[in-house]
């Protein structure tokens, strides 16, 4: 029986180390696992400095997020993060849904890009991927979220430094804001639509200095809608009639 006894004290030591090691290192494998999702479901690059998260709580910060065009938009920085802290709706989860109680959102620098086909690369993360690809059907944000359902933000803190507009086509174009917003808070965000105000705000903090202006946000916006109303419509028209 002494046998036994010492292997059952070595399995429980292994355990314990098992246990150590994953509590040191889980948040730098879930950085791994995050940018290894975001540039499998989004196709652009990405480093994460810190990402921290508690083991019996549903809050996520991660620190230091750079997030890169993709090659037809130069494939220079995106978006540079220094804080993004999110607090989960647990019950949310349990129904397949996403609803955030509190995201603390700080943009140093935002650069919008047009490129040469007159795209810019923030329609371009929301729309729908291109035929061919193994994401067809879905926008960038949508992929990411798997088989969650978005169900809304209850308070949304933003902050955000600097913008950038980059014209690839016409560098003469190109303009740098301060926008210098701190702590905005916004409720209840919900939709797309809550995000294109948001952007709208930002224009305006900007004094319109941006050459990018908010038509072009709203002519997209609703040229998506209209596209998705038409292939809900088609899609139903293709359905056999029930006998």
């Amino acid at each position: 029986m002494r046998w036994l006894f010492k292997w059952l004290l070595r399995l429980v030591l292994l355990a314990v180390v098992l246990i150590a090691l994953f509590v040191a290192f889980k948040d730098s494998v879930f950085a791994l696992l995050a940018e290894h999702r975001i540039r499998s479901q989004t196709g652009m690059e990405v480093k994460i400095g810190k990402l921290s998260s508690g083991i019996f709580t549903s809050v996520v910060t991660i620190e230091h997020l750079q997030l890169y065009n993709t090659p037809e938009f130069g494939g220079a920085l995106f978006l540079n993060i220094p804080e993004l802290h999110l607090e989960v709706d647990p019950l949310s989860l349990a129904q397949n849904r996403l609803r955030l109680k509190r995201v603390r959102f700080n943009l140093a620098e935002i650069n919008i890009v047009r490129n040469a086909a007159g795209q810019t690369n923030i329609m371009s993360f929301m729309e729908e991927q291109k035929p061919g690809s193994n994401r067809k059907g879905k926008s960038r944000t949508e992929n990411l979220l798997g088989d969650l359902t978005f169900d809304g933000i209850d308070v949304l803190t933003l902050s955000l430094g600097k913008a950038r507009f980059i014209d690839l086509k016409d560098p003469s174009k190109n303009r740098e804001v301060n926008v210098d917003m701190q702590n905005q808070d916004f409720k209840n965000v919900q939709a797309e639509g809550d995000a294109y105000a948001i952007l709208f705000m930002i224009w305006l903090r900007s004094g319109g200095k941006l050459s990018i202006k908010p038509d072009e946000f709203a002519k997209d916006y609703f040229n998506r809608k209209v596209k998705e109303i038409e292939t809900s419509a088609r899609q139903a028209a293709e359905k056999p009639a029930k006998p």
